[in-house]
C-alpha cells in the first residue's frame, strides 16, 4: 500500500480555487508574449524587405534575400531551442521559480532591442535585429518547460489537463494580438503618411517613416511580458519540486498551506523514506529511465518535431500562401504600408477563425476525452484538410473559390490546435519524474523547435515555383506551394503514427504516473495491520 505525501495529495484533490487561476494567467502571459514576437516577424518581413532591399529600375518591389528571409523569420526559433534545453535542465537544478524571473527579463530586453535594431547599412541592421531575435528566442525558449511544468504540479489532478492547456491557449491569443498590433499600427501609419502604388511610384511606395512601423510592432511584444514580472516574483516554488527534488517537506508545506489555506503537516520521516528509495534517484542517461520513460520520450519529441514541420511552416509563411492564391493583390500595386495592412489582416482573420477557438476547444474537452484522443484526432484531421488543400490546388486558387480556401485553412489550424499543437505541450510535463520533468520537457520542446526550424527554412525554398522566372528574387526554383501541403500532410500521418507511442495521462496524479510519492514497499507492509516485527 503507497503511503502518499500528504502537502501532495492536498494539491491532487484540490478543488479549483483563485490560486488556479492566478497561475494560469502568470504563466499564460508569459506564453501570450511568446506566441507574439516569434509570429509577429511574419506579419513585417515583407516590410522589411521593401525598405532594406529596394533595388532601383525593379519591376517588383524589394525583398528580403533568401539567406537574410531565413535568418530573421528562424533565428528567434534557434534561440528558442537552446533556451529550452538550457532552462529546461536549470528548472530541474535550481528550482521553477528561481529560473522563471530569468526568462521574462531576456524576453523583455530583447523585445524592446529587436525594435531598436542599428546600424548603417541594411546588413548590420538585419544582424543586429537577428542578434536581438535570438536572445528573445532564448528566453523564448525557457518559458515553454518552466511554465508548462509549474501549472501541472499547481494543478489538482481532475483538471489538470485544462489547466495546463489554458496556459497554452493564451499563444493563440498572442498570435491574434500580433496581427491586431500590426494592422493597428499600419492603418494609422498609412493614414498620416499615405502613398501610391510601387507601379505608380516605386521609390514613393515606402514612405520613410514605414520604418517605425515593424519596430513598433517587435518592441509591443515587452510590454505584457513586463507587466507579469512581480507576480512571478510573488509565486512560491512548487511544493513537487520543493519536496521531492529540494527535499525540504517543511518549507514545501509551508508554502501550500498558504496557497490552499488550510493547515497541512510537514511528514519529513515519510519524504525521507520516499526520496531513499533506489527507484526516485534513476538519471536521465540511466538503464531505469530508458526502461520507464525511453519510449514516452521517443512519443513526446517525435510527435512534437512533426507538429511543428506543419505548424511553423504554416504560421511563418501564411503570407506567401495568401499571395500564391491570389489572395493578396501582386506586391506592385500596393504600397509598402498596405501590403503590411493586408499581411496582418489575414493572418487576424486565420487566427480568429481558427487558431484561437482550437485551443479553447481543448481546454473544455481534455479531461473529457483525453489527450491521447485529441492527438490522434488532430493529426488525422490535419492530414485530411491538408490534402483537400494541396490536391485540388488549382480549383483554390480561383478567385470565386477563395473563401473556400479559407474555410479549410482554417480547420487546418483548428485541428492543430485542437490537437497535437496543445497536447505536445501537456503530456511531457505530465508523465516524467519531478527531478526530471522540466529537462524532458525542454528536450521534448526542442525537438519541436528543431521540427520549426526544418519548417521555417525547408519551406521557404521548397514552396518557391518551379517555374524559374516566377521564384522570388535570388530563389532557386521549388515543389511549389501544391507539393509542399502535400508533403506536410504526409508528415501530419506520420505523427498519428507515432503518437500511439504516448500514454494517456488523464485523471492521475503526477506522482501514480511516474511512482514517486510511494514509500519503500516494506515499510508500507509493516504498516499494514496484522504485521508485526519480529515474526518468522
Amino acid at each position: 500500500m503507497a503511503q502518499e505525501l500528504g502537502v501532495l495529495n492536498a494539491l491532487d484533490v484540490a478543488k479549483t480555487q483563485w490560486y488556479h487561476f492566478t497561475a494560469i494567467i502568470i504563466a499564460g502571459m508569459g506564453f501570450f508574449t511568446d506566441a507574439y514576437d516569434l509570429f509577429c516577424i511574419a506579419v513585417v518581413s515583407k516590410l522589411l524587405g521593401r525598405i532594406y532591399y529596394y533595388s532601383p529600375g525593379s519591376a517588383r518591389p524589394g525583398s528580403l534575400p533568401p539567406n537574410v528571409s531565413a535568418a530573421v523569420s528562424g533565428v528567434a526559433l534557434c534561440g528558442t531551442l537552446a533556451g529550452q534545453l538550457f532552462f529546461g535542465w536549470l528548472g530541474d537544478k535550481l528550482g521553477r521559480k528561481k529560473v522563471y524571473g530569468i526568462t521574462l527579463i531576456l524576453m523583455v530586453l530583447c523585445s524592446f532591442g529587436s525594435g531598436l535594431s542599428f546600424g548603417h547599412s541594411a546588413k548590420a541592421t538585419m544582424t543586429t535585429l537577428c542578434l536581438f531575435r535570438f536572445w528573445l528566442g532564448f528566453g523564448i525558449g525557457g518559458d515553454y518547460p518552466l511554465s508548462a511544468t509549474i501549472m501541472s504540479e499547481y494543478a489538482n489532478k481532475k483538471t489538470r489537463g485544462a489547466f495546463i492547456a489554458a496556459v497554452f491557449a493564451m499563444q493563440g491569443f498572442g498570435i491574434l494580438a500580433g496581427g491586431i498590433v500590426a494592422l493597428i499600427v499600419a492603418a494609422a501609419f498609412n493614414n498620416r503618411f499615405s502613398a501610391p502604388a510601387y507601379e505608380v511610384d516605386a521609390v514613393g511606395s515606402t514612405v520613410p517613416e514605414a520604418d517605425y512601423v515593424w519596430r513598433v510592432v517587435l518592441m509591443f511584444g515587452a510590454i505584457p511580458a513586463g507587466m507579469t514580472y512581480y507576480w512571478r516574483m510573488k509565486m512560491p516554488e512548487t511544493a513537487r519540486y520543493t519536496a521531492l527534488v529540494a527535499k525540504n517537506a517543511k518549507q514545501a508545506a509551508v508554502d501550500m498551506s498558504r496557497v490552499l489555506q488550510v493547515e497541512l503537516e510537514a511528514e519529513e520521516e515519510k519524504l525521507e523514506k520516499i526520496v531513499a528509495t533506489s527507484k526516485n534517484s534513476f538519471g536521465l542517461f540511466s538503464r531505469e529511465f530508458l526502461r520507464r520513460h525511453g519510449l514516452h520520450l521517443l512519443g513526446t519529441t517525435s510527435t512534437w518535431f512533426l507538429l511543428d514541420i506543419a505548424f511553423y511552416s504554416q504560421n511563418l509563411f501564411q503570407k506567401d500562401i495568401f499571395t500564391a492564391i491570389g489572395w493578396l493583390p501582386p506586391a506592385k500595386t500596393m504600397s509598402a504600408l498596405e501590403e503590411c495592412f493586408r499581411i496582418a489582416k489575414a493572418q487576424t482573420l486565420i487566427a480568429l477563425c481558427g487558431t484561437v477557438p482550437g485551443y479553447w476547444f481543448t481546454v473544455a474537452l481534455i479531461d473529457i476525452i483525453g489527450r491521447f484522443t485529441i492527438q490522434l484526432i488532430g493529426f488525422i484531421m490535419m492530414t485530411i484538410f491538408m490534402f483537400a488543400i494541396a490536391f485540388p490546388y488549382n480549383h483554390w486558387i480561383l478567385k470565386e473559390n477563395r473563401i473556400g480556401f479559407l474555410v479549410m485553412y482554417s480547420l487546418t489550424f483548428f485541428f492543430a490546435n485542437f490537437g497535437p499543437n496543445a497536447t505536445t505541450f501537456i503530456v511531457p510535463a505530465e508523465i516524467f519524474p519531478a527531478r526530471l520533468r522540466s529537462t524532458c520537457h525542454g528536450i521534448s520542446a526542442a525537438a519541436g523547435k528543431a521540427g520549426a526550424i526544418v519548417g521555417a527554412f525547408g519551406f521557404l525554398y521548397a514552396a518557391q515555383n518551379p517555374d524559374a522566372s516566377k521564384t522570388d528574387p535570388g530563389y532557386p526554383p521549388g515543389f511549389g506551394v501544391k507539393n509542399s501541403l502535400i508533403a506536410l500532410g504526409c508528415i501530419n500521418f506520420l505523427g498519428g503514427l507515432l503518437t500511439l507511442l504516448v500514454p494517456e495521462p488523464k485523471g492521475k496524479s503526477l506522482e501514480e504516473l511516474t511512482g514517486e510519492n510511494e514509500a519503500p514497499e516494506e515499510d508500507a507492509a509493516a504498516a499494514q495491520p496484522g504485521n508485526r516485527a519480529g515474526q518468522v
